[in-house]
């Protein structure tokens, strides 16, 4: 006869062919390929409608290479609002963009085309820039793609598209049909190593070292005027600067009307006593002992006292130039720095050009596109040219301190590291430069329905109207917009969208006529910017047109091209009010009957595109383009230092994903709080790795123990479920309420941790834990098994739906293993979040709170039997006993869960009493060990061959129909 089959191979163990292993690398691509198949995301816009509309409008990442941590962190965002919104039970489009114009594309290009780019017309180039940006959109959206973000992926919205260039045409003609549109000399940013104007959301600061310089200027108007006792005396005044290669374009003094400046003499030694002979020196008297230092005067003596006001109009001789320099006056003036008399080049600087401006100043601007540095021949006495011509304004720095130097107006030079505004991207830094360029004026009046309201302040208004998160974006972008100055759109390049005007050979002006307007419009959505290039002006314009100003025939062409920031802050009137897929659900925005327009992007954006999209649509529409704006933080390394090359501390998402898999990243974009600053590390990675090896681990265990659940047949009902299965189901409730919340608020790293403890402290290390004895050795239709399956069953379907925005692989893979339902959705990304109410139809919080009191007395028994361990009295849990004393409330509660203790605590055997003071006493269990449960049980016997069974072991066997065992001859 064959031996007897082992004892423990009639437990009911785990079973599933959910694999421990995921390898995600290799089959994450399989799952988007079957997405793709299914078309998901057509499918999900199916199902979503009829549905409230929650509109995401993606801001444009820049199509100029492969995506790095920024970008994964940005679309896992994005993805997350997507999928929860969609599961949450709102139609979420997204229709994902790629920003394509602009500089860094064009210098690519021109590397690439060399000088071959000279002799090429602007189609063909435009052509070249085009290939090059389809290049990485292709590229991008197969990356973001492979880390799970859902989209429109096939038809994205790009900003070189013939439609898009049309609109965002049309747009710049509804500003310039309104007035907002003006052409005129300001100083602007200006990158000479683009050679191109630059907006201030293009401007970024960085360290950099100038030359600071004190030069004086010698008073050439009487100074008796101002002060008496300066009469006869040699006076100057000193200015500083940390651009000496403004000097040339010098051309007045600023002073404070209300500080107080006082005249020194100066011996320029500190032991010589002063005499009638000594230079005088005007500076602000706050400023004036450190301005005696820095420029060694020596021994002083104070002669006069005066307010900065009695220097106006006062004159100068510059230091080199055959030029009279102007005193004046300013408000801007400070006693921070300096010496309290500003050195003003009104070609040069915001303010320097406002009081050039008050004071009829020369604003001609003496530097050309590439920085160089040009004379102004009037003021330039010799016939030579000075050695300054030509230079860049860099290398003309030593050459003017040389020749302050020889005219003996230099009176210090030194280097000072400062923050400077550099080009944000070629990364040089920038002058300014007064030149004609195409500028929004932001002090324009429209009209409203209040009436006719300034531009600048009714964008402020709107501002108030929108929920900002975090809410300190609010102030940051009010006070942007409070204090910028108009907005030069103008750019002297031709990868973009031209400023397609025609303006007056004799005049100037631009032509403004809407039919006009309307028919290059057209001819943008046939044929692309291109035709601007190719299309000659008189078969535009109609026969015999004139400009309305000055009567003139000759018109040329604009070519200059739109600032990159007008392209995609036309975006909400080029894709969200253009779009088929999304027009209805924005106008329903624009119309505020009901639908969410979220705009989500890094920090940088409220001077970017927050900005210009609420100049913009505030302009347009007369309202902001979104009603919520969410802004992340930066990508970090653990130190706290900015990713780059150079430290080698970047981690590439796309690496990442090829290894660990993209649900790793996904995992960490969730881990954190993107409103603050964020760190990233091969080693959070792989801790992310292997909390997700948790997560699956517990997904796995879950299903196991659904092996042969029919929820149809064998569900519990919800009043018949034991005690400690009401709580979990309680308890899961509660965690969908939670988690629900969460994603409501974008609070993602909450439902992180929630999902993180749920699945480690609430299922791995109590639920699952306990439930083994009833799992393993209960028989498989037993209602007290029946009834932990139930539960199991209804966490998983909940879990599972709860981390499908995150975890968007593997909750895809959980739903294809999960017990058979009627009518269930082909992916768990079509399914709706459970409603709390279906997970458990009570109140949860007063079972909860009982619960709360039994976790409390089942963790000083875990204390007590842990001693006992120790101490070595007992060996595991089932080889204990523990007896529990009470009294009151507490008794009470002990006797109501009196038959669920044993499982709770996990020991062989629990003993109730009454008494004073609560205490717990552990002991060796009694009775005999069943070879089976391995419970102590007061009565084992014989099961045929199989020895020491329980008696509640003996009634699993025979339920399963197991027969009793011969014992081996």
């Amino acid at each position: 006869m064959s031996p007897a089959p082992e004892l423990k191979a009639t437990l009911t163990l785990p079973q599933t062919a959910f694999p421990m292993k995921a390898n995600l690398p290799h089959n994450e691509p399989l799952r988007l390929a079957r997405w793709t198949e299914m078309r998901l995301y057509d499918e999900l816009r199916k199902a979503g409608k009829g549905r409230p509309v929650y509109l995401l409008h993606d801001g444009p990442p820049y199509a100029n290479g492969p995506i790095h941590l920024g970008h994964a962190l940005n679309k896992g965002l994005k993805d997350f609002v997507v999928k929860s919104k969609t599961m949450a039970g709102f139609d979420a489009p997204y229709v994902p963009g790629f920003d394509c114009h602009g500089l860094p594309i064009e210098i690519k290009v021109d590397e690439q085309l060399g000088r071959k780019k000279l002799e090429m017309p602007a189609p063909a180039v435009l052509e070249a820039c085009r290939a090059y940006a389809q290049k990485y959109i292709d590229l991008q959206s197969s990356q973001f793609q492979r880390i799970g973000c859902f989209g429109r992926w096939d038809a994205p919205y790009r900003t070189m598209a013939r439609d898009y260039e049309a609109r965002t045409l049309e747009a710049l003609y509804g500003f310039l049909e309104k007035g907002f549109v003006y052409r005129g000399l300001k100083p602007v940013y200006w990158c000479i190593h683009d050679r191109t104007a630059l907006a201030e959301a293009e401007v970024e600061y960085d360290q950099h070292t100038s030359t600071a310089i004190h030069v004086r200027y010698a008073l050439t108007s009487a100074p008796e005027g101002f002060a008496p006792a300066l009469a006869g005396r040699e006076v100057y005044t000193i200015i500083w600067t940390t651009t000496p290669w403004t000097i040339p374009a010098s051309m007045a003094v600023a002073f404070h009307p209300d500080f107080e400046y006082v005249a020194l003499a100066a011996s320029g030694d500190p032991n010589t006593a002063n005499s009638a002979t000594d230079p005088v020196y005007i500076v602000a008297a706050e400023l004036a002992p450190a301005t005696v230092a820095a420029c060694k005067l020596g021994a002083t003596t104070e002669l006069a006292r005066f307010k900065g006001s009695a220097l106006d109009h006062t004159t100068f001789k510059h230091p080199f130039l055959e030029r009279s320099i102007l005193g004046v006056l300013a408000n801007y003036v400070t006693a921070d720095t300096g010496t309290g008399a500003v050195h003003t080049a009104p070609s040069h600087g915001a303010d320097d050009f406002y009081t050039g401006e008050r004071y009829g100043l020369d604003q001609t601007c003496r530097v050309d596109d590439a920085g160089r540095l040009h004379v102004d021949e009037s003021a330039w006495p010799l016939a030579s040219p000075p050695p300054f011509e030509g230079k860049k304004v860099w290398a003309a720095n030593p050459i003017i301190l040389a020749m302050l130097e020889e005219s003996r107006a230099l009176l210090s030079a030194s280097d000072l590291e400062h923050s400077y505004p550099h080009c944000w991207r070629c990364h040089n830094p920038v002058i300014f430069r007064a030149t004609e360029q195409w500028f929004i004026s932001l002090d324009t009046e429209i009209e409203t329905a209040q009436g006719k309201r300034n531009f600048r302040q009714h964008t402020i208004d709107e501002i108030d109207k929108v929920v900002w998160d975090p809410a300190w974006g609010k102030e940051r972008i009010t006070n942007m917009i409070a204090t910028r100055p108009d907005w030069c759109i103008s750019r002297q390049r031709i990868w973009g969208v031209p400023i397609a005007v025609f303006l007056c050979e004799g005049c100037h002006k631009p032509i403004i006529d809407h039919d006009l307007n309307r028919k290059v419009i057209d001819l943008f959505e046939r044929e692309g910017a291109e035709a601007w290039h190719t299309t000659d002006v008189s078969a535009l314009l109609p026969a015999g047109a004139q400009c309305a100003h000055c009567g003139s025939t000759a018109f040329r062409k604009e070519t200059d091209i739109l600032d990159v920031w007008f392209d995609s802050g036309t975006s909400w009137f080029a894709v969200a009010e253009s779009d088929s897929a999304l027009k209805d659900a924005y106008k329903s925005f624009q119309n505020n009957e009901g639908a969410k327009v979220l705009y989500l992007e890094g920090g940088d954006q409220h001077r970017g595109w927050f900005h210009s999209s609420l100049l913009t649509s505030v302009a347009l529409r007369g309202r902001a383009p979104y009603s919520h704006v969410a802004t992340a933080g930066w990508t970090l390394d653990e130190q706290g230092r900015a990713m780059s090359k150079s430290l080698g501390n970047g981690v590439d998402p796309v690496d990442i994903a090829e290894r660990l898999g993209g649900e790793i990243v996904r995992l960490w974009v969730a881990s954190v709080d993107f409103r603050e600053d964020m760190a990233a590390s091969e080693n959070l990675m792989q801790r992310c790795a292997e909390l997700y090896r948790k997560l699956r681990n517990t997904f796995r265990f879950l299903l196991g123990n659904l092996n042969g659940f029919d929820p149809a047949r064998d569900r519990v009902p919800e009043a018949e479920l034991l005690p400690l299965d009401r709580y979990m189901l309680a308890r899961t409730r509660e965690l969908a309420e939670n988690i629900l919340g969460f994603y409501e608020t974008f609070e993602f790293h909450r439902v992180y941790h929630a999902v993180n403890e749920f699945a480690i402290v609430d299922l791995s290390a109590f639920y699952l834990d306990v439930l083994k004895d009833r799992m393993y050795t209960f028989a498989p239709t037993n209602p007290a098994r029946r009834s932990a399956q139930t539960v199991l069953w209804q966490i998983v379907e909940a879990l599972v739906r709860l981390v499908a925005p995150i975890l968007s692989f593997t909750a895809d893979e959980v739903w294809e293993y999960l017990p058979r339902v009627e009518g269930r959705e082909a992916s768990v990304h079509l399914a709706l979040f459970p409603k709390p109410e279906e997970i458990f139809s009570e109140n949860p919080t007063k079972l909860l709170e009982e619960w709360k009191q039994l976790f409390a007395i089942r963790d000083e028994a875990l204390r007590v039997l842990e001693e006992a361990r120790k101490a070595k009295r007992i060996g595991k849990g089932l080889e204990a006993e523990v007896e529990i004393v009470a009294a009151g409330e507490q008794l009470a509660l002990l006797r109501k869960h009196a038959a669920g203790l044993k499982e709770i605590l996990n020991v062989s055997a629990v003993k109730v009493a009454e008494g004073p003071a609560f205490t717990v006493e552990t002991l060796p269990a009694s009775g005999h060990k069943c070879a089976r449960c391995w419970n102590f049980m007061p009565e084992v016997a014989d099961y045929g061959a199989w020895k020491n069974v329980c008696t509640r072991c003996h009634s699993a066997l025979k339920e399963m129909a197991i027969a009793t065992p011969e014992a081996a001859s």
